[in-house]
């Protein structure tokens, strides 16, 4: 029981702070790279309205922030579960697949970022971050 409780845990808090993470980029990055001339990113319709004038550059950001907040959030997840940590780290990749994929029908993009974003930012991050995070517990047993 008390497993269970931990592994549920790690998957809530994986995806609280992955989501953190991802919030944080996209509201940053565009200081980071400005957002095209004429374009409404204040909003969700706005966004969708003038998205014919994104160019490539654009969509780094949005990458950058799906790819790296489910790799966070996987990390954490398999920091702090108790058992199968690679697997619920994984839960997290497809978890915030669901959402890329939610985005996907919400926020018309081009094709070509879609299938990257898909293919890239989820499954694979989410693998990478668990097993990271496996690769740091033996690390830090190793020191210990």
């Amino acid at each position: 029981m008390k497993r269970t409780f931990r592994n549920i845990v790690a998957v809530l808090a994986g995806i609280l702070i992955g989501s953190f993470v991802n919030m944080g980029i996209v509201l940053i990055s565009g200081s980071i790279i400005p957002p095209p001339e004429g374009a409404d990113v204040t909003t969700m319709e706005g966004l969708r309205e003038s998205m014919h004038l994104f160019l490539p550059k654009h969509f780094m950001m949005p990458f950058l922030a799906h790819a790296l907040g489910t790799f966070v959030g996987a990390f954490i997840t398999g920091i702090i579960a108790a058992t199968f940590k690679l697997k619920w780290a994984v839960l997290v990749g497809i978890l915030f697949l669901a959402g890329g994929v939610t985005n996907v029908f919400m926020l018309p993009s081009p094709a070509w970022f879609a299938l990257i974003d898909i293919a890239l930012a989820y499954i694979p991050m989410g693998y990478l971050g668990g097993k990271t995070a496996l690769i740091a517990k033996k690390t830090v047993l190793i020191f210990m």
